[in-house]
């Protein structure tokens, strides 16, 4: 009997209107996640391991590594660039989409005029800080850079909002996919009569995006219909009074994950050694946080109509966050155990030298697990509107990071930062599920987590008896590591990570 009653009530669970919503929303996310990620994981990879790695091959660490804490620095402030308004108008348009011509018109100036302020205080720091001539120079081009990006961000949030999702796949792979197009021949074709420089090397970014925003600018005009560009203060007094906790959010998250590096090249006095160190082993987990982010940027809109519909978000959370987080586990765990051939495939150097860049990537690595997970948790909160427990844990996250860097840093140099970041990364996602699950009051979290922890388990175990076949088999380092790859997705059907009749259905259901 209780077999039957199981039946009729799958039965009746998969054929109503509201679970049916449900799996359109999965739909929605799956299908979208898989073109997102197809485009970005066919460009961005190539950029950061094929154009970025190639750059910092020929112009040498220190040199990179002063470029590396330069763009980090223009990070930490580019939240005035923004105050929150992207954040705000991504969860904003996705539940009144009818605003958009009203608001672009006028938000458009508002970030131009933010851009100002941004590029005097950005200035005013560095020079505060003891940057010379040639830094504050390429301080001044990343700033313009980085005012781009932003308002790509912007733009891309409006179409997001639209759950336009193809059209925002495609812009968020593009600028990428320029710069691929200018760099390539530069640095492996010989166009210059010199190997290229950091100086060319920001100047062909630059251009991609500027590429990048007239498009997007062209596109979102097109969809909002008559654009009459105006200032008005009432209208940006008011938007900047929405935004202000969204921004607050962005700031403080800006600085515990991008403060280590600055922190690094003005502690070591080392012409920027250290902070190079650092910013190879760092390159792949910006490459793989780019997954998690993408994920983000469709959750936040999903999310957020979900939540003003009142429907239930905990499959949708599920779904996500299994799906994310297994993929974090597998890609931390075969960086850990194969970190020492993969930093010798991608670098020059001393052994000494990849041995130390190896070691900062095995911690660092271990940070995808938390970024993922902020990504999926921090996401739902931010569209329910908890922007004040999202700043209080921000807060906590930002106080413990700049305190440990401190006191890290001078000790363990790059490592030291490395270290800081992990417990950044466990506690701030740590916090985060707590207030979600008692927010939402989940059912799943438990269950879940215990999955999770198994699959986690035997993850370890098949990295580790992969690296045993190399040395004892003297097998190739990337035959092991594809096997255990490929071992590991097994692995996640079998520990029920991965349900594919369940995925099957949501992308099919229309």
């Amino acid at each position: 009997m209780a077999h039957i009653l199981s039946l009729i009530s799958y039965i009746y669970y998969d054929n109503s209107p509201i679970f049916a919503a449900l799996y359109r929303m999965k739909k929605t996310f799956i299908t979208n996640l898989i073109l997102v990620l197809t485009l970005n994981l066919s460009i961005k990879p190539f950029w950061i391991l094929g154009i970025d790695r190639a750059v910092q091959n020929q112009v040498g660490k220190f040199e990179y590594g002063v470029y590396s804490a330069l763009l980090s620095f223009t990070f930490i402030f580019s939240i005035i660039l923004d105050l929150g308004i992207t954040n705000f108008n991504n969860r904003n348009i996705a539940q009144n989409t009818h605003l958009l011509s009203k608001h672009f018109s006028r938000i458009v100036i508002l970030k131009l005029t933010l851009a100002l302020a941004y590029l005097a205080i950005c200035a005013l720091v560095g020079f505060s800080i003891g940057y010379d001539a040639r830094r504050m120079k390429l301080l001044l081009i990343l700033c313009f850079m980085m005012f781009l990006v932003s308002f790509i961000l912007y733009l891309r949030s409006n179409i997001s909002g639209m759950h336009l999702f193809k059209t925002d796949s495609l812009l968020s792979a593009m600028d990428r996919m320029i710069g691929i197009a200018i760099c390539a021949p530069f640095i492996w074709g010989h166009f210059l009569a010199h190997n290229i420089d950091i100086m060319d090397y920001v100047y062909i970014q630059t251009s991609a995006y500027f590429l990048v925003a007239l498009i997007a600018f062209i596109i979102v005009v097109r969809k909002a219909g008559f654009i009459k560009f105006e200032w008005t203060r009432a209208f940006s007094l008011m938007i900047l009074k929405k935004s202000f906790p969204f921004a607050i959010l962005v700031m403080l998250m800006s600085f515990y994950n991008r403060i280590d590096q600055v922190m690094l090249e003005r502690l070591m006095h080392d012409n920027g050694a250290e902070t190079g160190i650092y910013a190879q082993a760092f390159r792949l987990l910006d490459a793989t946080n780019m997954i998690a982010m993408l994920a983000a940027g469709l959750l936040l809109p999903i999310f957020a109509r979900m939540l003003k519909l009142k429907d239930s978000v905990e499959s949708l959370v599920k779904t996500s966050y299994t799906l994310l987080f297994a993929l974090a586990i597998v890609i931390a765990s075969g960086c850990c155990f194969y970190a020492d051939d993969i930093m010798q495939m991608l670098y020059k150097g001393s052994s000494t030298d990849i041995a130390e860049t190896a070691m900062v990537f095995r911690v660092l690595m271990c940070c995808f697990m938390g970024t993922t997970t902020q990504y999926v948790f921090g996401t739902l909160l931010t569209a329910n509107g908890n922007l004040k427990q999202m700043n209080i844990i921000a807060a906590c996250g930002m106080a413990v990071n700049v305190t440990a860097n401190l006191i890290l840093i001078p000790h363990f140099h790059a490592l030291g930062a490395a270290i800081t970041s992990l417990m950044t990364q466990l506690l701030v996602p740590g916090l985060q599920i707590f207030v979600a699950q008692k927010i939402f009051k989940f059912n799943i979290i438990p269950k879940m987590m215990l999955t999770l922890l198994i699959f986690l388990v035997g993850v370890l175990g098949l990295a580790f008896f992969s690296t045993r076949l190399t040395s004892g088999m003297h097998l190739d380092w990337k035959i092991s590591f594809v096997a255990f790859v490929a071992a590991s997705g097994v692995w996640a059907l079998t520990a029920g990570v991965i349900n594919v009749k369940s995925l099957l259905k949501a992308v099919k259901l229309g």
